[in-house]
């Protein structure tokens, strides 16, 4: 079965890589074998992880109940009688009404009730847009703006080059913040600080994407080291057929 796996894998990382010759059909093949394992692996994952302990149970529980057994001991006659009965939570009924805001948006597939989506739509982003904007507060700025002043607040205790660091650092935040800064025209010394910022904010971008592209080449590099396992296994089957 490993074997298998592993000449599934080359064929699909050839097939992939191909498409750096042209667009061909064994790139098109993997690209949509891809894309459809990953949605039906998706599908199966979310059932059995959302719907099955957030619905299914719940609904198992408020309608028909879960089971309870234990057991009463006489200690003096030396038995033990076990009972087995139902214990019902009404108040799990109560998910049917998430359930059914969920169901809305297969409403999307029936023109009559395509309005219907909109009520989920409309939840998810309200919902979504309150958890989101107190935590971009609190770690886009609250925590950025602690990382930046914090030093100065022990600065006796830094070497020259925290010292330096952090200088830096409340220099660069102050000047990218002025290049965002429209409601004054950048004229004389705004003008300049601005350009400092300028060049802030291209070293960041160009540290971002040398990140990226090491990720990317590191990848590259772990998939040829598996073709040249691959090509080194099937050279030894070869060798051992025809050997």
């Amino acid at each position: 079965m490993e074997a298998i796996s592993m000449w599934v894998a080359a064929i699909l990382t050839l097939c992939i890589y191909s498409f750096l010759y042209k667009d061909n059909p064994f790139y098109k093949f993997a690209e949509h074998l891809f894309v459809g394992v990953a949605m039906g692996y998706s599908a199966v994952l979310t059932f059995r992880d959302g719907f099955i302990p957030y619905v299914w149970k719940y609904l198992k529980a408020g309608i028909v109940g879960e089971r309870i057994s234990y057991a009463v001991v006489d200690l003096w006659r030396d038995t033990a009688e076990v009972f087995v009965l139902r214990q019902t939570e009404p108040e799990r009924l109560l998910v049917i009404l998430p359930t059914i805001i969920g169901l809305c948006f297969f409403a999307r597939f029936i023109p009559r009730i395509s309005w219907l989506v909109r009520y989920p739509i409309a939840f998810t982003l309200g919902l979504g847009t309150g958890i989101a904007l107190p935590l971009g507060l609190q770690m886009n700025i609250y925590q950025q703006m602690y990382g930046t002043l914090s030093p100065f607040g022990m600065i006796s205790k830094l070497s020259p080059f925290q010292i330096f660091n952090a200088v830096l650092m409340l220099v660069g935040v102050v000047c990218t913040l002025t290049y965002f800064f429209f409601s004054a025209e950048h004229r004389g010394g705004i003008r300049w600080v601005s350009r400092i910022g300028v060049i802030f904010l291209m070293i960041g971008f160009g540290s971002a994407f040398g990140n990226t592209v090491m990720g990317r080449v590191s990848l590259l590099i772990g998939r040829m080291f598996f073709l040249r396992d691959w090509v080194n296994e099937v050279i030894r089957e070869v060798s051992a057929i025809f050997g």
